[in-house]
């Protein structure tokens, strides 16, 4: 049986490929997810076309290759004719793309024959072909007359606003700098998703994770606050495949839905349609407030029965970027790079983004700011301040690197020594003396008992410090109850004695 030759690519060819994490040859984030999922649930969301091309757009070039070339068979096909397809060199990608589509029940392990799963095949086919009723891609609600759905200048604008409500509330650190404040539920993200904290119960503060969340595009951004709502499911008692399923089917809706004009309507042709609330199910209405505090869709009322998806829902799934029109975090100077770094210090950024200023006063001192350009310095102070928050001297050297001015990237190396040096003997001054916790031995009666419990201690590997001179050593916390106890039973026996 004649079959379509798949190659796979030397290791030193650049691919041409592209996919939804990304463009590059790495699993989505979400694939590693419903990796871990049981099949019984991914059986279940493959019952969803709409499902099923979302996740089909997740995977690799050569697993995608693999789904397509099975999709059409009516027949298994032998394992033996599919491995005669791959050149000697593509053994190990191949039988990596097989583990992956295994692990996701899509292509079940045979070592026999190969047959994707039915409901998948059944479910993808529908996706292709267009058939079926079930709404599987969102149900357009009908005309309003009265109140005109929101355009995709509006949508993007405000999903725009929502999501940099919450990143300039993570950079302000929750000290009220900025007048927006995300709500309660978002807040709790923050907190669960560690990339906020609050010690002692004081006002949330940025965390190291937090601050490496600020240097992802915001592609990966979404999706790591998605992927913990997703955990957090079970604990809210919501069914996991119905949230799944429609966060999939927002990725397959149309932003600003343009529908045909019905006869005798006097709407225009480009007028555009919202969607409706009425064929979801009660998991999926009670995301709404959820999924509109992260800028995915917009409702006019908390209980409209219509709901409009920004881009931020229309792109979950693929590579084009979720917000074109935002400088701060798209793909506008972040992209071109806008720092420029003096070997004394000095630093100057070419943005009036509010959310870029607002990151470098993590950890610069601002002196100066004009209409399209902030001046500053990297100081002891300022970088003290950082770490503190839990910026460590990595993530910073990191930012500028990615933030770098195209004129920076002509040196060699990018950022001067002397900084990058500095920085990281600032983060050593910090983490030179480490404190914790324990008690301190004293007072032994001989250098024989001295030497018999630190022995014991030292069996326990729970010895911090010692002195022999002084007859005293260091434990720590978890070893005290088991030294004591011995110290106990040793006086207990010499008395006995």
């Amino acid at each position: 049986m004649a079959g379509p030759s798949i190659r796979i690519k030397p290791a030193g060819e650049p691919s041409k490929s592209t996919n939804a994490s990304g463009g590059d040859d790495t699993s989505h984030r979400l694939v590693a997810f419903l990796q871990t999922q049981s099949q019984n649930t991914l059986t279940r969301l493959y019952q969803k076309p709409s499902c099923c091309l979302s996740v089909f757009r997740l995977l690799r070039p050569l697993e995608r290759q693999l789904v397509m070339n099975l999709l059409w068979l009516e027949m298994q096909i032998p394992a033996s004719t599919m491995a005669a397809w791959v050149t000697r060199e593509g053994k190990k990608p191949y039988q990596d793309a097989l583990s992956t589509l295994a692990r996701l029940h899509i292509l079940p392990h045979s070592t026999v024959r190969h047959a994707l799963n039915p409901t998948f095949k059944s479910s993808m086919r529908q996706a292709i072909t267009g058939g079926g009723t079930s709404g599987s891609f969102g149900v357009l609600a009908e005309n309003d007359d009265k109140r005109r759905p929101p355009d995709i200048e509006a949508l993007d604008a405000y999903a725009l606003e929502r999501w940099e409500t919450i990143l300039y509330y993570m950079v302000s650190s929750g000290t009220g700098q900025f007048p927006a404040r995300p709500s309660q539920g978002v807040l709790f993200l923050l907190q669960r998703s560690g990339l906020m904290a609050s010690v002692h119960g004081a006002t949330l503060q940025i965390t190291s994770a937090g601050f490496q969340f600020l240097l992802h595009p915001p592609h990966e951004q979404l999706w790591e606050l998605l992927l913990q709502y997703l955990q957090m499911a079970e604990e809210r008692q919501m069914d996991l495949v119905e949230v799944l399923s429609f966060l999939l089917m927002l990725s397959t809706t149309e932003l600003g839905k343009v529908g045909r004009r019905p006869l005798n309507c006097t709407l225009r042709s480009d007028e555009p349609r919202d969607y409706s609330t009425e064929h979801l199910s009660a998991t999926q209405k009670a995301m709404l407030e959820d999924l509109r505090d992260y800028g995915l869709i917009k409702q006019r009322t908390a209980t409209s029965r219509r709901f409009s998806p920004t881009r931020l829902a229309t792109t979950l799934t693929s590579s084009s970027p979720p917000l074109p029109t935002s400088t701060g975090t798209g793909d506008g100077s972040q992209a071109q790079g806008f720092i420029v770094l003096e070997t004394n210090y000095r630093l100057y950024a070419y943005t009036d983004n509010p959310l870029q200023i607002a990151v470098l006063n993590l950890f610069v001192t601002l002196k100066s700011r004009f209409p399209n350009l902030v001046v500053g310095a990297i100081t002891r102070d300022s970088v003290k301040k950082a770490l503190a928050n839990g910026i460590t001297a990595e993530q910073i050297i990191s930012y500028l690197i990615t933030h770098a001015h195209p004129q920076m990237r002509k040196n060699k190396p990018l950022l001067p020594v002397t900084v990058q040096d500095q920085i990281r003997l600032w983060e050593l001054e910090k983490n030179r003396v480490k404190s914790q916790d324990g008690y301190l031995y004293t007072s032994f009666a001989s250098q024989a008992d001295y030497e018999y419990v630190l022995n014991y201690a030292k069996q326990l590997d729970v010895v911090l410090w010692e002195n022999p001179t002084k007859r005293s050593f260091f434990g720590s916390v978890e070893g005290h109850a088991n030294i004591r106890g011995f110290i106990e039973r040793r006086s207990a026996a010499a008395a006995n004695a």
